[in-house]
Formats: structure tokens, C-alpha cells, sequence
């Protein structure tokens, strides 16, 4: 398509988009969220890895990645195994006009590294410490 003199590229989504059809994507929403790592993979290709600004992978999967095209719903876990694991993750699906997830982005989940209850349980083991610190006293 021209317009004006230039070459205007159109880009699609569809559940057959290679690696090199998302790298775009990945790369664009890696710098908005100011560079956490993010993945992205069609339903029936393999995808791509970003990370510290670069393409890590252009054949790159995951167990959430995977999860999220087959269940069809946003996923925020700690994967067992991968590149990730132990590390919380958000991923959600795109989806077509018809409601099927044709592909799956994720990224590292920032709000997900503190657990509120794994925070509480060691702050009482932190103070359950302090009780054997000495503490200076102010005198007067």
C-alpha cells in the first residue's frame, strides 16, 4: 500500500504469526514497560524473547505461554520450570473477533515479586530476631 510516496506496512495477527511477525510487538511493549522482559507466541508458532533491549529467542515457548492459549484466560503464576521459574509472570491471551486466543504475551509481574503473606510471615520471623539484637537506649 502506498501512501504519498511511502511504503505503509500492514501488520496482521493470526494464530499461524511466526516469530518474526511478533517481534515488532515484543519489542514495542518491552520498551513501554521500560524494559521488563516480554514474551510473545502465536497458537501455532513458536515465539519470541526480550530482554535488556534485544531478541533473546525467536523460537521461544513457555508453560504459562502455553496455559494461557489453551485456557483462554489471563494467568498470572510462578512457573515451575523455563527461563522463569520461581519468577511471577502475567500472561494473557489475544484474542480474535470470535473470543479464541490466537496468541499469548507475557511479561515479568513487578506487583506479583512481593507476596503480602510470604512479606508477613518473614516480617514475624524478622522481629521474632530482633528480640536477641541489642537495641541502643537513649539516655537522657
Amino acid at each position: 500500500m502506498k501512501n504519498e510516496g511511502s511504503v505503509v506496512e500492514e501488520f496482521k495477527l493470526t494464530a499461524d504469526s511466526t516469530s518474526g511477525d511478533l517481534v515488532p510487538i515484543a519489542l514495542a511493549v518491552h520498551a513501554v514497560l521500560s524494559g521488563l522482559p516480554v514474551t510473545v507466541r502465536s497458537r501455532n508458532n513458536l515465539g519470541v524473547q526480550v530482554e535488556e533491549g534485544a531478541v533473546k529467542s525467536r523460537s521461544y515457548t513457555g508453560p504459562i505461554l502455553e496455559r494461557v492459549l489453551v485456557e483462554n484466560q489471563v494467568i498470572k503464576a510462578r512457573p515451575e520450570v523455563g527461563d522463569y521459574a520461581n519468577v511471577p509472570v502475567i500472561v494473557a491471551p489475544i484474542r480474535d473477533s470470535a473470543g479464541s486466543a490466537i496468541a499469548a504475551i507475557g511479561v515479568v509481574d513487578v506487583t506479583g515479586i512481593f507476596d503480602i503473606a510470604d512479606f508477613m510471615s518473614q516480617q514475624s520471623q524478622i522481629i521474632s530476631q530482633m528480640r536477641y539484637c541489642a537495641v541502643p537506649s537513649e539516655k537522657s
